[in-house]
């Protein structure tokens, strides 16, 4: 910081971050979710409150410009999934997997099912994007197919999606926390169980009887046969052959390779499988690609859903992500962030008090920057030192921070997850949101158990004066 630049106070940041909840808040009730114009003025509001700190224009737009250059990868990944959706429709892949999913999987059990094979997913790759991009694509089809209420069906997805992301030891968000919090990746994983498990046993009940409850209504059957004999129709449906795209994606997300590359041999293998299986010609797989059409099946809902994906898809939601991101950048840059959440953190002298507020300062934290990844890395630095005086282990404060940014990043509707989810299933966040149920009930549990006692691991407390940043 230069001579001429001054420090942040609280109550300054607590003036930019309301201004900036109010402006958002009447983007998206009043103005009819013009959340890109909103953005952008927040954009304005923050690089004015910037300046009056004695930061240059220079200065200011190299926070915005070093914020997005630090999100650069999941833009990349951004782009990827709308060839990887329009590619997976071409190929017949998600065809196949609504064809076949329809005959075995009953409206009764549809969403306990799907939610545990989607957790199943992403815990073996390690990426919630890639698992709602895939396999959340075909159960919003089937669902749309047996006449579930889609924002239960986007509800489900995401959260057997986030639990991967949470949980698998090759996911991203996963290993930052711990290596943020400075503690064991296993450890950290250890320590997410003893809060995560029970919540995904609850969920499981939870959309158990949810479903039951939907059987009647859901059960017109007559309805899936015209469906799967449109699909037959319209492509080649030998799952032997269009399931390889997926298979070789999962395969090599596991085997710890780059999801950008994981991503292209799946975009890469089901273009060969539209040329050459199901006879599609290079030009309708380049048109897709950059912008998919919707389908021929004769069933409206499955037409619009075979024509999803391709760059073009993508624009709105990075470009979202683009505005949100460089906000949080001059929130950060500026210290905005880092005044408000430590001057809550400099007034709490309770353990679940402070769990609390790490889960709801990661809150905070994500909705002002836009992505997870620094949220993470900001949140582990701001609390460290109040764990470490409270003689709690450092599992516990990368459990914690795990739970209010990677948990509630999908629920924000301008920030990178929330505004990829909701492009990617056709559906938005704030329908979904309510009925994310691992999302909402894992940091509830988390709060409650850290006041009861449970699971807060102790070590030696560290005095504040002898510890280290």
């Amino acid at each position: 910081m230069s001579m001429s630049e001054k420090s942040v106070h609280f109550l300054h940041a607590l003036v930019v971050f309301a201004g900036l909840f109010g402006l958002i808040a009447a983007g998206m009730f009043l103005l009819d979710q013009l959340l890109h114009v909103v953005l952008f003025v927040g954009v304005i509001w923050a690089a004015i409150h910037a300046a009056t700190l004695g930061f240059k224009y220079v200065t200011i737009r190299e926070m915005m410009s070093g914020a997005i250059s630090r999100a650069l990868p999941a833009i990349y990944i951004f782009l990827l999934i709308g060839l990887v959706i329009a590619a997976l429709m071409k190929s017949g892949t998600v065809a196949t997997l609504i064809y076949y999913g329809l005959d075995w999987l009953s409206p009764a059990m549809f969403l306990p099912v799907g939610f545990v094979l989607c957790a199943l997913m992403s815990l073996l790759t390690g990426t919630s994007w890639g698992t709602v991009g895939t396999l959340g694509v075909v159960f919003m089809g089937i669902g749309a197919a047996i006449d579930m209420p889609l924002y239960w069906v986007a509800g489900m997805v995401v959260s057997g999606a986030t639990f991967g992301d949470k949980m698998s030891p090759i996911s991203d968000t996963t290993n930052l926390a711990a290596m943020s919090a400075e503690t064991d990746l296993y450890a950290h994983i250890r320590s997410m169980m003893y809060t995560t498990i029970p919540t995904f046993l609850t969920v499981v009940v939870i959309f158990s009887v949810v479903g039951m409850n939907m059987v009647t209504a859901a059960e017109n059957m007559g309805r899936v046969d015209r469906v799967q004999d449109a699909l037959a129709g319209q492509f080649n449906l030998n799952p032997l052959i269009t399931i390889w795209p997926v298979v070789v994606m999962i395969v090599l997300s596991y085997r710890k390779m780059a999801a950008e590359i994981s991503m292209t041999a799946c975009v890469v293998v089901a273009v060969v499988i539209a040329l050459l299986f199901q006879g599609m010609n290079p030009q309708q797989v380049a048109q897709a690609l950059w912008s998919n059409s919707p389908a021929t099946t004769g069933v409206e809902n499955i037409d619009q859903l075979l024509g999803r994906g391709g760059l073009y898809s993508m624009a709105w939601t990075l470009l979202l992500a683009l505005l949100a991101i460089a906000l949080g950048g001059i929130l950060q840059g500026a210290g905005f962030v880092q005044a408000l959440l430590g001057g809550l953190v400099s007034r709490i002298k309770q353990t679940g008090s402070l769990v609390a507020a790490t889960i709801g300062s990661g809150l905070l934290a994500v909705a002002a920057l836009g992505e997870g990844y620094i949220a993470i890395i900001l949140n582990s630095q701001l609390f460290r030192k109040a764990y470490q005086k409270m003689g709690i282990d450092p599992a516990v404060l990368s459990r914690s921070v795990e739970e209010g940014v990677t948990l509630m990043a999908g629920l924000i509707p301008w920030t990178t997850a929330g505004a990829f989810y909701a492009a990617t299933l056709g559906i938005p966040v704030l329908e979904f949101a309510p009925y994310a149920l691992l999302n909402l009930l894992n940091p509830l549990v988390a709060i409650v158990f850290a006041y009861l006692g449970i699971a807060v691991f102790k070590t030696k407390p560290i005095d504040r004066q002898n510890s280290s940043a």
